[in-house]
């Protein structure tokens, strides 16, 4: 899945550490910068939504929150990008690929200033059965939680970055990679998601009146 190449800020992050004779690396306070239309998909409701969608369009300018008690994803690749709004504006992110990724309990939120006054979309799914999504490119500002990789690369060059299709990068970009990734108590501020494949199960979608953010 393609997208324009661009430089992104130093991500924060703590030390790695590693378990004791285990195969994985943790990170306990894990921030990357790096997610672009996953309320858009969430709107289809339980549905499945079949077809890889470009990655390449126009954001809103607006950043929205996500978070999930879950994520476990197979294939995993992150560089960094710009995120381009309709305004002629850019805004560096982390563009994140997940080739496949199942997530409990997943709140999304989007704060709106309206003429009578704020509101919030607020969308969740996933309690009972996991919400299932396939060739997940996520533009992230900011993600926390504690995550745990398996086979992982940092380092590598953007351009050869291969756990998930279309996850390459720039030449000569930082990237990072790894076989999977699970993150628990996971917290994003991004400005958008694309999916291949979307199903949203138990959806629930309301418009609250005040501020009613998933975090």
């Amino acid at each position: 899945m393609p997208k324009a190449s661009g430089e992104a800020p130093e991500a924060s992050q703590d030390v790695p550490e590693q378990h004791e004779g285990g195969g994985g690396t943790v990170w306990r306070r894990f921030a990357l910068v790096a997610v672009p239309g996953f309320a858009a998909a969430a709107v289809l409701g339980g549905m499945t939504t079949q077809g890889l969608l470009a990655a390449s369009f126009a954001v809103s300018g607006d950043s929205f929150k996500m978070s999930a008690g879950q994520l476990v994803g197979t294939g995993f690749t992150q560089y960094g990008d710009v995120a381009n709004s309709v305004d002629g504006s850019s805004r560096p992110v982390g563009l994140s690929s997940v080739g496949s990724a199942e997530l409990t309990d997943l709140c999304m939120s989007s704060l709106w200033d309206l003429p009578i006054g704020q509101a919030t979309l607020v969308i969740t799914a996933g309690e009972s059965e996991p919400v299932e999504g396939t060739n997940l490119v996520l533009d992230i500002e900011q993600l926390q939680g504690n995550a745990e990789f398996s086979a992982i690369e940092i380092g590598r060059d953007a351009s050869t970055l291969d756990q998930v299709e279309g996850g390459q990068g720039p030449a000569g970009g930082f990237g990072l990679q790894s076989e999977s990734i699970t993150v628990t108590d996971m917290e994003l501020t991004t400005l958008a998601v694309t999916s291949g494949s979307l199903h949203l199960s138990g959806l629930s979608l309301a418009v609250k009146p005040g501020e009613h953010e998933c975090f």
